[in-house]
């Protein structure tokens, strides 16, 4: 059998090959972490290579995902479905193995990681979604949610500010199963880090309420395992264990050095590591003893099975809680959500309501709340203002995790990580809350949801400069369309009662990526609708008002300027004019419409278009062309009621109409 020490080597070859094969790449953070992820992957990690998705498994995150070749190499060693080839692909097109680990292209791989420090986030977001979860379902006897989340960081994850808002509140939570190895090597790209980091490391996460186990030797096998086993007894806090690691350990020239950071060691040098670590095989070469020595299969067999008879009692005694159980891990919806749902939209078309987006959408988490249990909500200390706490929210506590919300801080970037990592670990339907403008501070986290493809959803509320007075600082101008330039994003911004309740339904249904739900401060007009309109919302975009024979004139609108655009409506057709109104809450749902749908609200042949929206004008030109005209923000906007600020920028009826007969 293989030392440990030689196991770890297998890691240390393979990332060297692979990025020197590659020409490019990080070889340094894997060759320092090897012996560290010897141990937990061969002693303590809970999962199953020929079934990566099983429920139960312990989560591991690679925040550090530079060093993507030590993922890599321990799928394939421990018998993931990501062979020797897969390794030789690295950081080609179409490969599995991509330069950063990426969801859903290998098998194993938990969370798309690279911008530092958003993978921790994602990792407090599992261990809070295990925390919860096993709250919500485990009975005594029974815990059938039972599992670690591990996460490898870097000097660079702690330095990104994002590290702070998230261990802070995961040590407010007591997330007891969140083990953290920061590997504490002394370098980044620019060199030795004490002369930019300096901070008291294990301090400040003591502060935080974590355990702390310092000083641990990255190198040394069984201090690494005296530290874990440390950590796993301690459940009810986090634990950060600070190994003291040589990046790219075993390079007799270039260990220690942020030479080997991001760049491939060398043939010769590579010549020289394989005789210091006394690894007697080629490129790419690994024996027999080490792939038994590592191999995972008939342990992870063991383990799920043992799982399985654990679920079955489980099953047998709470039948309804373990069907809900994998219900909501397999991401399905209750059977009667969308009828109900449904019901619920067609009752606000009725009844008539004049009130501000955000609080339809507050409505709307009370109608649809009781039938999602899986919701898990929260806000950026914006509750009172989302308005994104309803009648059956409870509060998730470090004593008690059984609740649906999450009260995030200020903590806007953290939050939109932590939601990630909330649905990535499966059983909830996470909704995180601010307003529209601070969604930059959550951005780079926005864009990993569109990247992975996962249904986070978020509401954005005070959506233009009619929030007034506390000016241009808070009044979004770019955002919105910033967001609908985002790949997989689908953003919507409704106009009163009827449109927030469809958005939120869509939000809910969809599974191919997050969803933008973005409200109104002020109060907005009910708008009349048929039968055919109603049906007509989800499709993006729809005839609100003119519908008959071909329009001199199409005006589109969103949000809060669908009531300007219908006024203005009225005032031109008093003078004669033809005048079609489209309502278009959902740009990207429109976009993938059928033809003919398009043409029957967009005709191609009405060439004067007029897009109203207190946005960034330029958006617009997609749907009024060259020669249409936008009645949008081309400058950022000012302090004071938002009254006199619509008319100050133009977003008026008098204006609208004045535009509209310079264009015909």
């Amino acid at each position: 059998m293989s030392s440990r020490r030689q196991l770890a080597n297998a890691i240390r070859a393979l990332s060297m090959d692979a990025v020197q094969k590659a020409k490019s790449g990080h070889p340094g953070a894997p060759m320092g972490m090897a012996d560290i992820a010897e141990v937990l992957w061969n002693g303590y990690l809970q999962h199953n290579p020929a079934n990566p998705n099983w429920i139960n498994r312990d989560r591991f995150v690679l925040s550090n995902g530079h060093g993507s070749m030590l993922i890599y190499s321990l799928l394939h060693l421990t018998g993931y479905e990501l062979s020797l080839e897969d390794l030789k692909n690295f950081r080609q097109l179409h490969s599995k193995t991509a330069g950063h680990p990426e969801f859903g292209y290998a098998p194993g791989v938990e969370t798309t990681t690279g911008p530092l420090g958003q993978g921790i986030a994602n990792a407090v977001g599992m261990a809070l979604a295990e925390k919860s979860l096993a709250a919500q379902f485990n009975k005594d006897g029974h815990e059938v949610v039972d599992h670690y989340t591990y996460a490898f960081t870097g000097d660079g994850c702690l330095m990104e500010g994002i590290s702070h808002e998230v261990c802070s509140l995961a040590g407010t939570l007591g997330l007891g199963k969140l083990i953290v190895f920061y590997d504490d090597n002394g370098i980044s790209i620019d060199g030795e880090v004490e002369g930019w980091f300096t901070d008291d490391t294990p301090k400040r996460f003591e502060s935080y309420g974590w355990q702390v186990l310092p000083a641990v030797d990255g190198h040394d096998a069984e201090a690494v395992e005296r530290a874990l086993l440390s950590a796993r007894e301690n459940t009810t806090q986090p634990t950060l264990i600070c190994c003291k690691t040589l990046i790219g350990f075993g390079s007799p020239n270039k260990q220690g050095k942020e030479d080997c950071h991001g760049a491939p060691l060398g043939d010769d040098e590579i010549v020289l590591t394989r005789e210091a670590l006394g690894w007697e095989y080629g490129p790419f070469e690994i024996p027999d003893d080490v792939y038994t020595g590592w191999n995972a299969k008939a342990a992870g067999a063991e383990r799920e099975q043992a799982w399985n008879e654990k679920y079955a009692a489980y099953e047998a005694a709470y039948p309804d809680l373990a069907s809900e159980l994998l219900r909501r891990m397999a991401g399905e919806l209750p059977a009667n959500f969308a009828a109900d749902a449904q019901a619920y939209i067609e009752q606000c078309q009725q009844s008539g309501d004049t009130i501000a987006s955000r609080k339809a959408s507050q409505n709307t988490l009370n109608a649809f709340g009781p039938l999602l249990p899986e919701f898990l909500g929260g806000s950026a200390d914006l509750a009172p203002s989302n308005l994104t706490m309803w009648s059956g929210s409870k509060a998730i506590t470090a004593d008690d995790a059984s609740g649906n919300y999450l009260h995030y801080g200020v903590r806007e970037f953290g939050m939109a990580a932590i939601m990630n990592g909330i649905v990535l670990h499966g059983g909830f339907i996470p909704y995180g809350a601010t307003f529209l403008i601070f969604m930059e501070y959550a951005r780079n986290a926005v864009r990993m949801a569109a990247l992975m493809k996962q249904r986070t959803i978020y509401v954005f509320t005070h959506d233009s400069i009619g929030l007034g007075e506390d000016g241009p600082t808070h009044q979004p101008v770019e955002q919105m369309s910033s967001l609908r330039h985002t790949p997989n994003m689908s953003t919507w911004r409704p106009c009163d009662a009827v449109e927030s309740a469809v958005a939120w339904k869509y939000a809910v249904e969809r599974k191919d990526g997050p969803v933008s739900l973005i409200f109104s401060r002020q109060g907005l007009p009910h708008q009349s609708r048929s039968e055919q309109q109603l049906r007509d919302v989800e499709k993006g975009a729809y005839v609100l008002s003119g519908g008959e024979g071909t329009p001199d004139l199409i005006l589109i609108a969103t949000g809060s300027e669908i009531g300007l655009a219908q006024e203005a409506a009225l005032k031109l057709r008093a003078n004669g004019t033809n005048v079609r109104v489209v309502s278009m809450p959902s740009t990207d749902v429109f976009d993938k419409q059928g033809a003919d749908y398009k043409q029957q609200v967009l005709p191609l042949e009405v060439t004067a278009r007029i897009a109203i929206e207190a946005g960034i004008a330029d958006f617009w030109y997609k749907y009024v062309g060259l020669d249409g005209r936008i009645i949008g923000m081309e400058t950022f906007g000012e302090s004071a009621p938002a009254n006199l600020l619509f008319e100050e920028f133009g977003f008026t009826v008098d204006n609208v109409v004045s535009v509209a007969e310079e264009l015909l």
